[in-house]
C-alpha cells in the first residue's frame, strides 16, 4: 500500500536535524528553533546550531528527546587540527550530543589524505561516545569516485555518520552522491548513518532520499540512529503536510 503524504512527512520529521546555521543568528531565534523542535507534531531528531549557542540550547531543551548537534571546522573545512579539537571539546563540554565536522575536503582533493584522516581520527577521539558526523562537501567533488573515497576514509577514521554538505556552497546534497555514500555504508561492516543536507526543501526531496535509503539499506533502516535530514525550511513543509494542508516549496536558507 503506498505511503500517504502525511505518513511520509511524519517519517521525515522524526529524522530531521532542524538547523539554524544562518549568518546572523541570535538567542531569540534559538529559542524559537527549540520551541519548533519539540512542538506538535514533533519532536524532531535534533537541532543543529552554532557552537556558541549550545549551552543555551541545553538549558532550554534539558534532557528531553531532542539532541543538540553543532558544527566544527565549519564551513571552510581547514586543516588546523588543534583548533578544531579544542572547538569540539568546548562544544561537548557545553552540552552538545553530536559533532558535525567538515572534512578538510580541499586538502583531501589535493591528495593530502593523511591530513584529512587525522582530522577525523582526532575528533573521533575527542568525541568519545558522542556522535560524530563528517561532512564531505560532495557538491565540490569532481566525480563520484572521489565521493566514494572520501566516504571510505571518513568511516575508516571513525565517523558515525557521513553527511553530504554544509549547505554553504553552490551545490549541496544530491541523490547521486547520496547513493554512492550509501553504497559505502552498506559495505562498512559496522553501523554508519547518512545525513543528506543542504537544499532539501520539499516533501518530494525528502521522499527521494528515503526511497534511496530503503532501496540500498532496506525498509526500516532509516531511523534517527542511522539517517538524518539537515534542513531548516523543510520543517514547516512537513508540519503542513501532516496537518493536511497543501505544502509548497519551503522558503529560507539552509
Amino acid at each position: 500500500m503506498p505511503m500517504t503524504d502525511a505518513r511520509l512527512a511524519a517519517r521525515a520529521l522524526a529524522l530531521l536535524d532542524l538547523t539554524d546555521l544562518s549568518d546572523a543568528p541570535d538567542e531569540a531565534g534559538l529559542a524559537a528553533l527549540c520551541a519548533r523542535a519539540v512542538s506538535t507534531p514533533g519532536p524532531v531528531a535534533a537541532i543543529c546550531i552554532w557552537p556558541r549557542f549550545v549551552a543555551k540550547a541545553r538549558a532550554i531543551l534539558g534532557a528531553g528527546p531532542v539532541r543538540i548537534a553543532t558544527v566544527v571546522n565549519f564551513p571552510a573545512g581547514g586543516t588546523d587540527i588543534d583548533v578544531v579539537v579544542a572547538d569540539a571539546q568546548a562544544a561537548l563540554a557545553a552540552g552538545a550530543d553530536e559533532i558535525d565536522l567538515v572534512l578538510p575536503w580541499r586538502a583531501f582533493l589535493a591528495g593530502e589524505r593523511e591530513a584529512a584522516r587525522m582530522m577525523v581520527a582526532r575528533i573521533r577521539q575527542a568525541c568519545g561516545g558522542k556522535t560524530l558526523k563528517v561532512i564531505l562537501e560532495t557538491g565540490e567533488f569532481p566525480d563520484l569516485e572521489r565521493v566514494r573515497e572520501a566516504s571510505e576514509l571518513a568511516i575508516a577514521a571513525g565517523a558515525d555518520f557521513i553527511k553530504t554538505s554544509t549547505g554553504k556552497t553552490a551545490q549541496s546534497a544530491s541523490l547521486p552522491a547520496a547513493r554512492t555514500m550509501l553504497e559505502v555504508i552498506a559495505k562498512a561492516g559496522r553501523p554508519v548513518g547518512l545525513k543528506p543536507s543542504g537544499g532539501i526543501r520539499s516533501l518530494a526531496d525528502a521522499a527521494g532520499y528515503l526511497t534511496l535509503a530503503d532501496e540500498i539499506m532496506g525498509p526500516g533502516w532509516a531511523r534517527p540512529e542511522t539517517f538524518r535530514f539537515g534542513a531548516s525550511g523543510l520543517h514547516q513543509v512537513l508540519v503542513d503536510t501532516i496537518a493536511g494542508s497543501t505544502a509548497g516549496q519551503a522558503s529560507g536558507p539552509y
